[in-house]
């Protein structure tokens, strides 16, 4: 039986934020990660601080500082030393961190450069950096540039890859004494174990048809193999270049982006009531309902937006291309897009930076961040079962009919390189 605590939780808590000050954040998260530490030191010891035991196999020695960059600052935090082997945090001090230290390796870059000096000044105290030389950001430079070229460069050897998506962000970098977008390719998809994965970033001047092709040809040098949807916007550029690298795949373009198109040519007073129709095709629960909704949407249209339903109707093809594969896949898909989200934390984390000095630095933090990205994927929870991949591969369904078994294959469109 534990003796009772002399401390009141939400007392203590309350005293500390009444008397908050600009470090209370940085002291309690040091003081939540030394007591993490402490508690897992005391797991691999086999029983608690100063704790008599029998099942004791290690005995605590002392501690050992290390300062952690952090965007609430620098931390001082005490890594528990034992007597016999050794302990290290790797969750805290090596994988977690590679965002935080491409981060700070950014900001500190335009620093040195020069780059709107007195806004990079802010930045670093904002985050809270102490010391931040020239060494120092030239040596986290390096090592973070090996990671992520080895992602980056890595074998495609854990397909076949069912299900891609791609996607681009404009980013801002100086070059030649002037500020110009580039375009950050990414890749994704689903591999044969069912997990999401994070396939490749490449960086180009222009998002055109050269750009999406080297992507692509990239991909599958490096493994990318058994691919049947690919996801994405309608660039006619990415478009052909799914068609010239990946014959036989079916192309679905992105809800999200459809959205956005259709919305373009709806007069604004509209929005709202087609919007809603659009997304009521989604929502069936079956391919023969999809079908059916897709043609009262139509008909709905047609009385009252002409232009609008001829939209609709010259995408149908590439908006239901889905319909072909059973219906776990395409529910998964539109519930948990992993996409937009993955442009979401992109983006939060690049807006700290704004500019970026040179493409190496985008490359360095925005890798960092998938690399981050790709691992809490591989750890996670599976993206579709092993059972609805292998009937993908296998056997196409007829979500209409499921008992029946269909010879021919998925009507998806056809691409044309």
């Amino acid at each position: 039986m534990t003796a009772p605590s002399s401390i009141d939780p939400a007392r203590f808590l309350d005293e500390q934020l009444a008397q908050a000050s600009p470090d209370l954040l940085r002291q309690m998260l040091t003081t939540s990660i030394n007591t993490l530490m402490s508690a897992e030191a005391d797991a691999v010891c086999g029983a608690e601080y100063g704790a008599r035991s029998s099942e004791r196999t290690n005995v605590r020695n002392g501690y050992r500082h290390r300062d952690f960059d952090t965007r609430a600052g620098t931390l001082d935090v005490a890594i528990p030393k034992l007597r016999s082997r050794s302990y290290f945090p790797d969750w805290l001090l090596e994988r977690r961190r590679r965002a935080e230290r491409a981060l700070t390796t950014v900001v500190a870059t335009c620093y040195l450069l020069g780059v709107s000096t007195r806004r990079m000044e802010k930045l670093v105290e904002s985050l809270g950096i102490t010391r931040l030389s020239k060494s120092q950001v030239s040596e986290m430079a390096k090592e973070l540039d090996a990671q992520v070229a080895d992602f980056r460069h890595r074998p495609l050897d854990a397909g076949p890859y069912t299900f891609v998506a791609a996607d681009a962000l404009v980013l801002k970098v100086r070059e030649g004494g002037r500020v110009v977008n580039v375009h950050a390719l990414v890749a994704t998809g689903v591999n044969a174990d069912g997990h999401r994965e994070i396939l490749g970033l490449q960086v180009t001047s222009a998002e055109d048809g050269a750009g999406w092709l080297g992507s692509f040809r990239d991909l599958t040098a490096r493994g990318l193999t058994g691919v049947q949807l690919v996801t994405s916007d309608a660039h006619a550029g990415l478009v052909s270049a799914i068609g010239a690298t990946l014959p036989g795949a079916g192309w679905q373009r992105c809800r999200t982006h459809y959205a956005a198109n259709l919305m373009a040519a709806t007069p604004k007073a509209s929005w709202p009531w087609v919007r809603a129709l659009l997304h009521s095709v989604y929502e069936q629960p079956d391919a023969a309902s999809v079908h059916a909704q897709f043609d009262r949407v139509l008909e709905a249209l047609t009385g009252k937006l002409r232009k609008v339903a001829a939209h609709l109707e010259d995408a149908r093809a590439d908006v239901l291309a889905f319909t072909a594969f059973p219906k776990e896949v395409w529910r998964q898909i539109w519930s948990n897009n992993p996409s937009e989200r993955l442009n979401r934390e992109i983006r939060r984390r690049t807006d700290v930076v704004g500019i970026f000095p040179d493409r190496d630095a985008l490359i360095r933090l925005v890798g960092a961040v998938l690399a981050e990205q790709h691992d809490e994927w591989t750890e996670g929870r599976r993206y579709l079962g092993l059972d609805v991949l292998a009937r993908c591969r296998l056997q196409p369904v007829d979500d209409a009919n499921p008992d029946k078994e269909v010879t021919s294959q998925p009507t998806i469109p056809a691409l044309s390189a």
